[in-house]
Order: C-alpha cells, then structure tokens, then sequence
C-alpha cells in the first residue's frame, strides 16, 4: 500500500498521525535513551493525550511534529517537525523545529536530513520567516543537528515548563531566518 506523504525528503516521508500510530508512538516514547533528556518516559495515557495534541497541532497549524518514516521500507522512524510554542521567553512566541527518533535510527543522518526539508516546508510552503530549536543544555546531539542545519545559538534559557525538573531546567535556543536559510 503507497502511503499519501506531506511531502517527502530523499530517503523520509512525512505524514500526519492516525489513531493506529499509537503503538509506535508507545514504543518511542517509553524507551529511556530516547527519552534521555526529558523528565520522564511517557506511559500510555500520555502517549495517547500526545497523539492527539500532534493530530490537533497538524489540523489547527497545516504542520505539526510529523510522524516520519523510511520510503524504502515504510517503517516509522519517530516524528520531525515543526510545532508552535507559546511558553513565555524572550523569544516566543515563536514556530519550533523538532526530532524524536528511536535508537535504530540514530547515526544515519536522518535527523539532519528530516530537520533540513522541514526547514524547506516551513519556509518555502508555510512561508515562515523564522523557526527557532530548543534542547536542554547537555544534549550535544540535537545541538549539533541544530548546527548542521544552519541555525545559530541564541543562549541558554531556563525552560518556565521545566521549573519542576531543575536537572533539564538550563536549556539552549537556535535560531534560524528564512533570508539564512536561502543562503543555504
């Protein structure tokens, strides 16, 4: 069965979730490694309350953290994309790019690649004219993916919906102009 993709990169298509991506989600979001810098792992009641923010952020914005998986195979890989943030900082409101990818995914560049075509679908479809990245402050990973797609560092920040978990508390922030982007 030819899945109906949003749009596609060279090796990913992107899609908007479905109830029957549950399970998936599940998997992802339960395992400690890929949850490693966030404050918990998320049971099944989250997953499901999450699934269905995902849907509505994707019905309400035209994008969401799109469900992603491999053309070649069709196997679910996690979710890249774009989400809108309003917690209070100095730099939001503001249109966020983010990756949760589970671990037999890491190392092969498809967070680069999947954060790149959503910054092509952000600026050139939704004509954004700015995509801002958070990570908490340890997470070398997603840092370096942030640079790799060519955003440059705001700052560090403390994160107002992580008061409670002084340990992800220190987060960073990157930034990205359309303007940037084209020069890419």
């Amino acid at each position: 069965m030819k899945k109906a993709y949003l749009f596609k990169s060279e090796r990913l298509g992107f899609r908007n979730w479905v109830e029957s991506d549950l399970k998936m989600l599940e998997i992802l979001n339960s395992d400690v490694d890929v949850m490693e810098h966030f404050p918990k792992t998320l049971d099944k009641k989250d997953n499901e309350v999450l699934l269905q923010k995902l849907k509505w952020h994707y019905q309400t914005h035209s994008y969401t953290y799109f469900a992603t998986e491999i053309l070649e195979s069709g196997g679910f890989i996690g979710f890249i994309g774009l989400a809108f943030q309003d917690y209070q900082t100095e730099f939001t409101p503001a249109i966020d790019i983010g990756w949760r990818l589970k671990k037999s995914a890491w190392g092969k560049g498809f967070a680069t690649e999947g954060a790149k075509k959503c910054l092509d679908f952000g600026f050139n479809v939704l004509n954004l004219d700015k995509i801002i990245s958070t990570c908490t402050g340890n997470n070398s990973k997603s840092e370096n993916v942030m640079k790799k797609i060519g955003m440059r560092k705001l700052g560090e920040f403390n994160h107002p919906r992580l008061k409670e978990y002084p340990e992800y508390e220190t987060c960073i922030c990157y930034e990205i102009y359309k303007n940037m982007w084209q020069k890419e």
